[in-house]
């Protein structure tokens, strides 16, 4: 079963290694995804988030070029078996040469700095996929994070709160330019406001149902029902806290909870997989990317079919992929 995952953070924890002195590469290496390990799982397409956190990182957007260039160093150290894309003929043009697929795609949307420009740019390097927010306000929006004596209440979304005015240029111009928009992390009222400035199909890359964990972090009914009839899709995310366990847990039989619920509100057609590998501490029985057979057979208990099994593991996100490269 091929597979197309659109969220890891492979190259931020990679960049971390390498500078450590560590001899970690992405053909081999012990983190929940490489190539050895993306080989065993069968996958067609693998999304390679550029991970910044603005408030630790003031260099944001040179640090962000970094990890570019090591993305980039390690296709080319690679490029018998996996190679970048750039719109969607060249999926079909790797898989016809036997090769994977890598997308180059970035989780914080304040490394473009409030210009233009900068969003422009990082497209003409290869990026083709975009997360608005993550965990802090960034002059485009606000991440769905509600504060409270301090504390973060990982339960209240931020309804209040979404795009800017400079937000709202931002979407369009990524919709405009081909760079497809990614929701997850973005506030309940930034949903609202992408859904409302825009007409194509976007994408919650890695966000899981609220109805069963109601972490903020996941999508409401409605979320998921809108997000479906705009042709979107939302990627499962792996990591237990937003699947409902444990943070030291991680079944597979949460994460096929997930499914049937979303399932249920906005049909299999706008599921897709989004693990959050290498950005999570881990998933007790989908422990790396050599695993996803597991879900696949665990799905098909469940009573889904091998059409519904083959649309969530890749083909409803290649559906988007054409339709927006």
């Amino acid at each position: 079963m091929k597979i197309i995952d659109m969220h890891c953070d492979t190259i931020s924890e990679l960049f971390a290694r390498i500078k450590e002195g560590r001899a970690d590469t992405l053909a081999k290496s012990e983190l929940h995804l490489d190539i050895e390990k993306m080989k065993k799982g069968d996958y067609l397409l693998q999304n390679f988030a550029m991970f910044v956190n603005l408030k630790e990182r003031e260099d944001a957007l040179f640090y962000c070029l970094e990890l570019i260039d090591l993305y980039y160093g390690q296709m080319k150290l690679n490029e018998d078996v996996i190679a970048p894309v750039f719109c969607y003929n060249d999926i079909e043009e790797n898989r016809k040469n036997g090769k994977m697929s890598a997308m180059l795609t970035i989780e914080e949307g304040g490394v473009t700095r409030g210009s233009l420009a900068h969003l422009r740019n990082f497209y003409r390097l290869g990026v083709r996929m975009l997360t608005l927010t993550w965990n802090h306000e960034n002059g485009i929006g606000y991440p769905n994070i509600t504060v409270q004596d301090g504390k973060v209440d990982w339960h209240k979304p931020n309804t209040v709160n979404g795009l800017t005015d400079f937000g709202v240029e931002f979407v369009q111009e990524m919709e405009s330019m081909g760079m497809i928009i990614d929701v997850s992390h973005l506030s309940d009222a930034g949903f609202y406001q992408v859904l409302e400035h825009t007409t194509k199909p976007f994408v919650a890359s890695h966000s899981n149902a609220r109805s069963i964990c109601p972490h903020v972090r996941n999508l409401t009914d409605d979320m998921i029902y809108k997000l479906a009839s705009r042709g979107g899709v939302t990627g499962m995310n792996f990591y237990p806290v937003f699947l409902g366990e444990d943070e030291n847990a991680g079944t597979i039989s949460a994460i096929v909870k997930h499914i049937l619920h979303i399932r249920n509100v906005g049909g299999y057609e706008c599921i897709g997989l989004g693990s959050d590998f290498d950005g999570i501490p881990g998933h007790a029985e989908l422990r790396d990317g050599s695993c996803m057979p597991l879900l696949a057979e665990a799905l098909k208990k469940a009573g889904l079919s091998y059409t519904e099994i083959e649309a969530i593991f890749y083909k409803n996100v290649l559906k988007v992929y054409k339709e927006l490269l």
